[in-house]
């Protein structure tokens, strides 16, 4: 049986954040993208510190589309390097790791 699994990244803003999710979604990628505006981000980049304000996003799914996920969200995403981090939990509620299969099966059950 496939494993859940996280995806960790950042947008710009949360209307592109829940835009790309959506289409995620409809793709049968993942079956949930949770949106956190508001983070504020000093971060290195090409030699400068910067600052700006992102949304965090997690995004559910499971360990078997993995690459799929990451390169839809390259091919997506506004930032030219943007952050993806796979985050495999220890874990699942047997009804979450339904769920999540469930919902992200190619064919409607």
């Amino acid at each position: 049986m496939d494993r859940p699994l996280l995806v960790y990244t950042t947008f710009p803003d949360v209307d592109i954040a829940l835009s790309i999710g959506e289409a995620l979604v409809q793709d049968r990628l993942i079956a949930c993208i949770n949106v956190l505006p508001g983070m504020r981000s000093v971060y290195a980049w090409k030699g400068s510190i910067e600052r700006g304000q992102e949304a965090v996003a997690i995004l559910k799914t499971v360990k078997g589309l993995q690459e799929e996920v990451h390169l839809a969200l390259k091919e997506r995403h506004p930032y030219e390097t943007p952050v993806i981090l796979f985050i495999e939990p220890t874990g699942a509620d047997a009804a979450t790791l339904g769920w999540l299969l469930t919902e992200t099966t190619r064919s409607r059950p």
